[in-house]
């Protein structure tokens, strides 16, 4: 029922239901209150509204009592809640201003084909079909802040006028003032919305008064006109427009299809088929019509359990109380290797936890080594005198190799709108090659002997790798990686300027993003080197199969090779190979020399999705395979057999043990490694443990790299006096020691846990 300015009902059925509300509450002698006029009970059932009735009960009540009521019965169903109170609200239809977007909806669709969306699923699913079954916009609305509505109609509605400008409507005014219908411009102090908007009254083209609609403008349009409001397009700012539009890229919630996605859209799409401006601009940067190229829409964040964050359900995350306790990089971190931005993300503090650890900690410990090192021995990087290529290791150009790869996979990542492919690149590299591999295995070239040609070359490879690792992860840990590249190079920054070479910049964010040297990606290399990983996996999990520890040695590997490039490719990194699995040699054997079983069996896992109701056939012919015909599989990853195309995933193939060795299989590569013990192995390995120890009590009594000592030990046998005589060289250079005694006793001596007995052992700082 329609209400005056005081809210009270002025139509007749409006009059009727406030006499009966009124004449109710007589009843139950209450004064009015001011929810007595609510459609629906907003209160809490307190005291002070016990009685409190709704609007569709006092109806039921009046038709009772005028006995016009047939039947009045409750019944539950669904109805519309604000989502914020959980009140309910009430929907009535009004007379509303609509942009006819329908006509222009087949080129709508068309130019949405044209816009990479992250999800494409958004933009050919969620937001392809609203724009298929686009109605036409619902533009005004009843409000009273805001945009007004800039529409002035004559009482009887025969004329209309749609103001497109601020000087069309001060010209209109004009004529307004020429004809007698206002003395002043209500809008004289520059303000444009309500009230003084209403009171401007214009003259039609007949001259009559015209009113302004006293509806305002949807949000939303405000938000879709954003490309060209911000710049006052086209009344100034034409090359400056010109310049940003369309936007690059647009980012918002997948909530937003509807909302700023939609309405930047159609009012891009609208322009482009009405304005010449704008088809000029179209024209110019070849855009075809739309107002963002690119558009991520973001999922949403939940709480660990995947349920919607809720402030009354108590689940939500305090953003800034995890910033400040985690730091930004962390968090962004987390959240953009976690999932893709358009997932939605169950956000967990253990999550970052792990990151920290993981990542962070990892890159962090692998600078410190650096910086340990680079201080001692003073390097300081010369952009302008570097090592050859040619003259770099094996690892070096590894790694290099890898870094180059990885370059390229993070940029065309971030071209295409995929951070989370980035951030995962990023993070493999640093874990899983840079510090497990590269620096694990380089340990010793940094801290022995002088600045040889060798050692400059890992000091400059690992600072590439740092330096460039610090470029890539920038966009999304802006702050570490800040810190990491100041501190790699402040010391230079003088003489990079004077040389004009790229690290001359004062911060990562000014340096333009590292392109990657094709010349130096050597992908065989890279294959060799997942070979020596791929094996040195396979002969650690023997080790740990057999409880073998790693440092003791053995004596030989037994390789069966696929073929000669399989061979070379090995040979290229068995030095690598040996050093990290501590082995003496590699021993290649023709995979038909007969010392090798191998067994096959169904992958019922992979067969099962494949073949289904055929399982049995497959599966029985899996079985049958023949000696050679698991080689050809092995070496060709195919074999074609009884109707069945195999591919090497299809089967599990393992190799029997051979008496004294022990055999592992995985995706085509089988190590037999000989677990042979001999009394000369065995002393090479307490030797091992040995040093081990000593560092470990180096660290303990806090002790520098470069600090000497004196190692006495008292004996305990004549296996580990032999192993400690004979290695005592080894010993000594490893554990930075100018001397090494055996007692047969010692005083205030450590006892250290060598896992087969105790040994005595009493360290003293040498000067």
């Amino acid at each position: 029922p329609t209400v005056d300015k005081k809210g009270k009902f002025v139509t007749p059925i409006g009059k009727k239901l406030q006499e009966g509300v009124e004449r109710y509450h007589i009843k139950t002698h209450r004064p009015l209150g001011p929810d007595d006029f609510y459609v629906k009970n907003y209160t809490n059932e307190d005291e002070a509204h016990a009685d409190y009735k709704t609007t569709d009960v006092i109806i039921s009540i009046i038709l009772k009592e005028e006995n016009k009521a047939f039947k009045v019965e409750k019944y539950e169903h669904t109805y519309p809640h604000c989502w914020r109170t959980d009140k309910p609200v009430l929907y009535y239809p009004l007379d509303s201003w609509f942009i006819r977007t329908t006509a222009l909806k087949d080129r709508m669709v068309e130019l949405n084909k044209t816009i990479n969306w992250k999800p494409e699923s958004t933009g050919t699913g969620r937001f392809g079909n609203w724009l298929e079954n686009l109605v036409d916009w619902n533009l005004s609305r009843s409000r009273y802040w805001g945009t007004p509505l800039p529409i002035w109609r004559s009482r009887d509605g025969k004329e209309e006028l749609c103001i497109g400008s601020l000087k069309q409507l001060n010209a209109e005014i004009e004529k307004s003032i020429a004809r007698g219908l206002m003395k002043t411009s209500p809008l004289a102090a520059g303000d444009l919305h309500r009230p003084y908007v209403d009171d401007v009254i214009l003259v039609s083209a007949s001259g009559q008064p015209m009113y302004r609609e006293p509806d305002l403008i949807d949000v939303w349009f405000d938000s879709g006109a954003m490309p060209y409001a911000q710049w006052h397009y086209p009344f100034e700012n034409k090359d400056v427009f010109e310049k940003n539009y369309p936007a690059d890229f647009i980012a918002e919630g997948v909530d937003q299809t509807r909302g700023w996605f939609f309405t930047l859209h159609a009012i891009a799409v609208m322009l482009s088929e009405s304005s010449p401006e704008v088809q000029a601009v179209n024209k110019k940067v070849n855009n075809g019509g739309v107002a963002f190229k690119n558009v991520i829409s973001n999922g949403l964040v939940l709480d660990k359990n995947g349920n919607k964050m809720s402030k009354s359900k108590g689940n939500v995350v305090n953003p800034f109380e995890a910033i400040s306790k985690y730091g930004p990089d962390l968090v962004r971190w987390y959240m953009i290797e976690n999932a893709p931005p358009w997932d939605n993300l169950k956000f967990d503090f253990d999550g970052i936890v792990e990151v920290q650890r993981r990542f962070f900690g990892t890159l962090l410990n692998t600078y410190s080594f650096f910086a340990l090192y680079a201080n001692i021995d003073g390097y300081v990087k010369d952009e302008m005198n570097v090592v050859a290529y040619e003259k770099l290791s094996n690892l070096d150009r590894w790694i290099l190799s890898k870094l180059q790869s990885l370059i390229v996979e993070v940029t065309k990542a971030l071209e295409e709108y995929e951070p989370t492919r980035a951030a995962r690149a990023i993070q493999e590299f640093v874990n899983d090659h840079l510090s497990n591999w590269y620096v694990r295995l380089n340990r010793k070239r940094f801290w022995k002997g002088e600045m040889s040609e060798d050692k400059k070359a890992a000091y400059e490879t690992l600072y590439e790798c740092l330096t460039v690792t610090a470029q890539l992860m920038s966009p999304i840990a802006p702050f570490f990686s800040e810190w990491l590249y100041r501190n790699l190079t402040e010391n230079i920054r003088d003489k990079a300027v004077a040389n004009k070479t790229p690290l001359r910049h004062t911060s990562v964010h000014l340096t333009d993003l590292v392109k990657a040297e094709q010349k130096r990606i050597d992908k065989d290399l890279e294959i060799s080197m997942d070979y020596a990983q791929h094996i040195s996996s396979l002969v650690h999990s023997i080790r740990k199969n057999s409880k073998i520890k790693v440092r003791i040695p053995l004596q030989k590997i037994l390789l069966p090779v696929l073929d000669g490039a399989f061979a070379q490719r090995i040979k290229t990194v068995e030095e690598i190979i040996l050093a990290e699995v501590n082995v003496k040699g590699i021993e290649y054997i023709d995979d038909t020399s007969g010392l090798l079983v191998k067994k096959v069996k169904p992958n019922f896992a992979k067969l099962g999705k494949q073949y289904g109701p055929k399982m049995k056939e497959v599966s029985a012919v899996i079985n049958a395979l023949q000696k050679e015909e698991i080689a050809a599989l092995e070496k060709n990853g195919k074999l074609s057999k009884d109707g069945f195309d195999l591919v090497l995933e299809d089967v599990l193939i393992s190799s029997e043990d051979i008496p004294g060795w022990s055999v592992a299989t995985e995706a085509g590569v089988t190590v037999a490694l000989d677990i042979n013990i001999t009394e000369d192995l065995k002393k090479e390995g307490i030797a091992r443990d040995f040093v081990n120890r000593v560092q470990n009590l180096r660290k303990d009594m806090g002790l520098e790299v470069l600090d000497k000592i004196g190692i006495e030990v008292e004996k305990d046998g004549e296996l580990v006096t032999a192993a400690l005589t004979e290695f005592k060289e080894y010993i000594s250079i490893e554990t930075q020691a100018l001397s090494l005694e055996l007692k047969e006793k010692l005083q205030d001596a450590a006892e250290v846990d060598m896992d087969e007995f105790m040994l005595k052992i009493k360290i003293s700082l040498k000067k």
